[in-house]
Parts: C-alpha cells; sequence; structure tokens
C-alpha cells in the first residue's frame, strides 16, 4: 500500500496507530465470524438435545455452550489469536477461554433482562427482540474483549510456547 507506506515514511507513530487498529478490527471480525458459527453450532446441538436426546432445556443448554465454546476455543485459537496462542490449544488456556465465555453468558443474560424490562412500556411487542439484540451486541464485546486482553495475551518477546 503506497499510501500506508507514506504514512510510515512521515509519520511512523501515526502509522503504528493505524496498523494497531486495523489488525484489532480484523481479530473483531474474524472473531465475529467465527462466532456466527458457533451461534449455529449452539443452537443445533441445543435441538438436538431437546428434540434428539430429550433433554430438559437446561442440561441441552448447557452441552450446548459446552460444545460451542470448546468449538470456538479452537477456531479462535487457530484463526483470530494465531500469533498470541502460537496455534497451540492448552488446558490453561482453554479453561481461561471457558471462564471469560461464563463472562460473557452472564453479561448476556443481564443485558436481555435488564433491556426487555426497560423497553417493555415503550415498546410492549418488540422490547424482547430489541433486547435480544443488545444483549449479543454486549457479549461480544465481552467475550472479544475478554479473549483479546486475558486468554491470548501476547506473549514476551523470546518466550517460548507453553506445552501445559
Amino acid at each position: 500500500m503506497i499510501g500506508l507506506d507514506l504514512l510510515r515514511a512521515r509519520f511512523p507513530r501515526i502509522a503504528a496507530a493505524v496498523e494497531a487498529r486495523i489488525v484489532l478490527l480484523r481479530k473483531a471480525i474474524s472473531f465475529g465470524l467465527i462466532g456466527v458459527v458457533n451461534t449455529l453450532v449452539d443452537f443445533g446441538v441445543f435441538m438436538f438435545g431437546v428434540e434428539v436426546l430429550g433433554l430438559p432445556i437446561v442440561p441441552a443448554n448447557l452441552l450446548s455452550w459446552a460444545v460451542a465454546i470448546s468449538g470456538s476455543y479452537v477456531l479462535n485459537s487457530h484463526i483470530t489469536f494465531a500469533v498470541e496462542s502460537g496455534r497451540q490449544l492448552t488446558w490453561r488456556s482453554y479453561a481461561t477461554f471457558a471462564a471469560s465465555g461464563v463472562a460473557g453468558l452472564i453479561a448476556n443474560t443481564l443485558t436481555v433482562v435488564i433491556v426487555a424490562f426497560a423497553l417493555a412500556p415503550l415498546f410492549p411487542s418488540a422490547n424482547i427482540p430489541i433486547a435480544k439484540l443488545s444483549a449479543i451486541g454486549v457479549s461480544f464485546i465481552v467475550n472479544f474483549s475478554m479473549s483479546h486482553f486475558f486468554v491470548f495475551r501476547p506473549r514476551p518477546e523470546g518466550e517460548g510456547v507453553s506445552a501445559d
């Protein structure tokens, strides 16, 4: 890119900041696309658990969440956060990723309840869909932030990949 090369030559600090934002945006898009895939997996496993296995709703939901969070960890380790993870799967980072998923689940649930309650007087027939869309947005921000800042932190220069 000629424009970015010119920016690097004349304004290296600004270029570095722009490049960092581009990397972050690419990661957010990748994380979101993987999230779409895992949402479909979550829904499919949930319906399979309820309809085929005859599970009650809560156990089916826990099963589908566990399958989806596992798939999300593998895909994000190998695609979105490949540099940070070294494309290595470890129990420690999986446990951290799953715990961060619980934070997203809690944020999602709280958001849907609060927004639905707050919008009920204003939009009685649309409060639930609006609340769910809001909750999806909030949980995306929480899940991405947790993954970016805690689960897949950049490794210090020269640090090897842990085999734990």
